[in-house]
């Protein structure tokens, strides 16, 4: 039983980590070209808190119950979305200070080779 709830739960990551945009613009984020647009992409917690809203509502006047599925699902990806803004700047600072690092090692390390190579 446990082993088929593994498989189950597995096979819903798997589909979800693919197929929905949120998952998808999140992996786009995270790569270090696309950490800047992670402050914008707040932004599109607006449209998922809205369509939850307008889910709940229907679901609230006599709808279908497999609306609330769609409600959990959107304030999901709103948190995601509102999530990935201070997260996204924490990696873009320290993707930058390392950046900054390297470039002052590599310059470094040219100036001090020639005298080196001279006192041989």
């Amino acid at each position: 039983m446990i082993r088929l709830l593994w498989a189950a739960s597995t096979n819903i990551r798997n589909f979800m980590r693919r197929y929905m945009p949120s998952n998808i613009l999140l992996d786009a984020i995270r790569t270090r070209r696309g950490l800047k647009w992670g402050v914008p992409a707040m932004l599109l917690a607006v449209p998922y808190l809205l369509v939850a809203n307008l889910s709940a509502g229907a679901a609230a006047s006599g709808g279908p119950g497999w609306l609330h599925l769609i409600v959990l699902v959107c304030i999901w990806s709103a948190l995601k979305m509102v999530w990935i803004g201070p997260v996204s700047v924490v990696l873009l600072a320290r993707a930058r200070l390392r950046e900054s690092a390297d470039a002052h090692g590599s310059r470094a390390s040219h100036m001090e080779e020639p005298t080196m190579a001279g006192s041989r």
